[in-house]
């Protein structure tokens, strides 16, 4: 009797030495968790990670209470077999947990690192008009006053285009906290597409590019933000003008279909590859052929296209059969009906 007494006891404090193993187990990962919490809301302050990395959090410490809860119910003195298995298991679900944990801590670090490329970037891409502006300023002081008009022209085409990067940026940051607002009415979608065209005209013909727009007879009404749908269009059809080597083509056609207006933008250009190709319209996301080929821009402006074709209830799409094949964009817009 005293020998079975003497393996009971035994029992019960291995049994102990393994559950206060447990409670250490418990504070390390629950201290882990808290201090992976405070990094990662600095990092979303910053970086704009989104609620859902948070809510993983709490569904990971969700998980290490429950399975510390189920064990805390079981009796301290036991040494049944059954119960050195649930010990073991929650002790897995802890280290599964910190694992998850420690993954969350380096999506932080790597939305942390984008933003850091991201701001240098901004900051490269808006020096550069900086500097002619300078320069022009200088020389505006000698230069004879036949020359000021063009040198004015230069000034005024340098601060347009930080003027629109400007614009991106304040549009992604207005998108990310739901501020963007749109003023509506009902127009012609038709009109404005040729608008944006038109707008596009001179740097098509700078680089000599064919450009074939094919758009119904019939007028089409959208409720929408006139200088928003402009803003979409040029920025589609700028980002195929940027990529298409001199000489190329790009077309546009629109037709009436079930769900509403479909544009269809295409080009014969670098094309996108399969690596960029599901995150293209994604903020500061440049592909790498794309740098390469025409490496200015900030790799925002189709991010802005979304978000505003999204606003206006629509959709929009990419697509590529790779490297050197040009890509389409493929922009579809609600309509409300026909204009008399």
């Amino acid at each position: 009797m005293s020998e079975f007494h003497g393996k009971d006891e035994a029992g019960g404090a291995d049994a102990d030495r393994e559950f206060e193993l447990l409670a250490q187990n418990k504070k390390q990962v629950l201290a882990h968790l808290a201090s992976l919490r405070r990094e990662l809301f600095e990092a979303e302050a910053s970086a704009g990670i989104g609620l859902h990395i948070e809510l993983l959090v709490e569904a990971n410490q969700k998980l290490v209470l429950a399975a510390l809860a189920a064990q805390a119910q079981a009796p301290a003195a036991s040494a049944h077999a059954d119960g050195s298995q649930e010990l073991r298991e929650a002790n897995q679900h802890l280290v599964i947990s910190a694992l998850h944990a420690q993954t969350l801590q380096a999506q932080a670090e790597l939305a942390l690192s984008q933003q850091r490329t991201a701001m240098a970037s901004v900051a490269h891409e808006m020096r550069n008009p900086l500097t002619p502006i300078s320069l022009i300023a200088e020389r505006m002081v000698r230069a004879s006053s036949d020359k000021l008009p063009e040198m004015r022209a230069m000034i005024e085409g340098q601060v347009q285009h930080l003027s629109r990067m400007v614009e991106d940026l304040l549009d992604v940051a207005r998108a990310s906290s739901g501020k963007l607002r749109l003023t509506c009415a009902e127009v012609d979608i038709l009109e404005i597409i040729q608008e944006a065209v038109e707008a596009c005209a001179p740097m098509m013909h700078k680089k000599n590019l064919h450009m074939d727009v094919s758009l119904p007879d019939t007028p089409m009404s959208v409720n929408g933000d006139r200088i928003r749908i402009v803003q979409i269009f040029t920025n589609v059809l700028t980002n195929s003008a940027k990529y298409t080597p001199c000489g190329g083509k790009i077309a546009l056609c629109a037709e009436a279909v079930a769900e509403g207006l479909k544009v269809v933008i295409s080009d014969n250009g670098i094309g996108i590859s399969a690596q960029a190709l599901p995150v293209i319209f994604d903020a500061y996301v440049q592909d790498t052929q794309a740098i390469g080929f025409n490496g200015s821009g900030l790799g925002i402006g189709l991010t802005v296209v979304r978000q505003l074709v999204e606003a206006h209830g629509g959709s929009v799409t990419a697509h590529s059969e790779g490297t050197g094949k040009g890509c389409h964009f493929t922009i579809l817009f609600p309509l409300v009906g026909s204009a008399s």
